[in-house]
């Protein structure tokens, strides 16, 4: 059994870690919250688990074979730095810092400490995702050269979180927050971004709740990642165009779906293929965030844990390269180039 210390029990620690380690069959040994009522939920959820203030008690808690980070995005960098220097295995919720620098920082102690890291990015999980995936490896819309990605929500009063009210140093704002993900996957789909162009907003909470971005990929891919809080009629979530034909998908989890038209053709099926006014329904690829969970469990105990792990950690060095430079693409009205430094060598080795 793998065990299994969470620090952090919100709405990312209890709401979607939590329940994914139980169901992956691992041991949520122990929890670090030091609020009153998180502290009850724990003992409600998880009798057996072991409650403590904090990461350093957390850290003390004898036999944990891995620490998940569900703290917010501001505190990544000084908790995973804790984390590794002591010498214990590491998920960080996404983001993995703020910008591209802490990022490589941290990529780089845990390169030079010698201990696993890996980031959450539950999203390549999802069913909606995997089946897109395949659409695009199995080229069944012919050659592919546009896919726009959105995540839209309709929240014209806003949330009162951390999220929507931190500056982007701290962690706040829809790029770190949705488009960690949407770059994470065009990037996985079509390759490294090259250039970026983008317009980033505040309309309704102190951190941003609008952001576009196009990006260029090596690949010759153009990709259009939307999120915003602020869409009356989200979606469609995925039009993925290419020279045969396109793939559009549009119903995801419980959001709201305003084109009925394109709702999937029934459970088995995940969007659909267009040719005009022909049209076909494509099979659903499955696929659940369990599976991330599973290959932590089977990376413990690896040989090399560092390259069993789930996700390269330093692909999130180059999906917050991306958001840097749409951060400076919107101050600047202009296309940026994404650089994406690589880890830095030990004094000893430069």
């Amino acid at each position: 059994m793998v065990r299994v210390g969470l620090a952090g029990y919100a709405s990312a620690g209890r709401g979607i870690h939590a329940p994914l380690i139980r169901d992956a069959g691992l041991e949520l040994a122990a929890v670090a919250t030091s609020n009153p009522e998180r502290r009850a939920e724990v003992a409600q959820d998880f009798p057996d688990a072991l409650v403590v203030d904090d990461l350093d008690a957390l850290l003390a808690v004898e036999g944990l074979d891995v620490v998940v980070l569900a703290t917010p995005s501001g505190s990544h960098l000084a908790h995973t730095r804790t984390v590794l220097e002591a010498g214990l295995p590491c998920v960080v919720d996404k983001p993995l810092a703020v910008d591209a620098d802490g990022a490589l920082e941290l990529v780089d102690v845990a390169r030079h400490e010698g201990v696993a890291l890996t980031v959450f990015q539950n999203r390549r999980y999802d069913p909606q995702f995997t089946t897109l995936a395949t659409v695009v490896a199995d080229r069944l819309v012919g050659e592919p050269f546009r896919c726009e990605l959105r995540w839209e929500r309709w929240r014209p009063v806003a949330k009162d979180r951390w999220r929507e009210n931190a500056p982007p140093a701290e962690g706040g704002g829809i790029l770190l927050d949705l488009h960690s993900h949407l770059v994470d996957m065009a990037v996985q789909l079509f390759g490294p971004v090259e250039t970026v162009f983008a317009t980033v907003e505040s309309h309704t909470t102190p951190a941003e709740d609008d952001a576009f971005l196009v990006c260029r990929h090596a690949s010759g891919v153009t990709t259009h990642l939307g999120a915003t809080s602020v869409a009356g009629a989200p979606g469609p979530r995925v039009r993925l165009l290419g020279r045969d034909a396109a793939y559009v998908q549009n119903d995801f989890e419980s959001d709201v779906n305003v084109f009925p038209d394109t709702a999937d053709a029934d459970d088995e099926h995940c969007g659909w293929l267009y040719r005009a006014d022909e049209r076909e329904p494509v099979p659903t690829t499955p696929s659940t965030q369990v599976d991330f969970y599973r290959a932590v469990g089977a990376a413990v105990g690896a040989e090399d844990v560092q390259a069993a792990m789930p996700v390269d950690p330093s692909d999130a060095v180059h999906v917050l390269a991306v958001i840097d430079a749409a951060r400076v693409s919107a101050q600047d009205g202009r296309v940026v180039e994404v650089v994406t430094q690589g880890t830095r060598p030990r004094p000893e080795e430069a």
